[in-house]
């Protein structure tokens, strides 16, 4: 029969869930191209995607989306500001892999 966790357990168990690490991907925008295209690709290449330079932005966690927001300056860096975002729940779903 299997063994039940204490209720003690919880508090750690989540505190190692909050530790892991996950990439966080800002996407700009998407695109297909032929394999033809990509070969030509080279230094100095300009791709041209089919989408407003300052249209929104999709923060994607373990590569789905779950906020959109808008590119910011921060300092020498660029940023994200979220406009958007999913709940609770479907955060932890897309940190899932379903």
């Amino acid at each position: 029969m299997p063994r039940l966790s204490s209720p003690s357990a919880h508090p750690t168990d989540l505190n190692r869930i909050l530790r892991l690490e996950v990439p966080v991907i800002v996407k700009l925008a998407e695109r297909k191209f032929s394999m033809s295209e990509v070969l030509r690709i080279q230094m100095g290449s300009i791709l041209e995607f089919n989408k407003p330079a300052d249209g929104p932005l999709q923060l994607l966690i373990n590569n789905k989306p779950i906020a959109i927001g808008d590119v910011v300056k921060v300092g020498e860096n660029f940023g994200l500001r979220v406009k958007q975002i999913g709940d609770a729940k479907q955060i932890i779903e897309s940190m899932g892999g379903r």
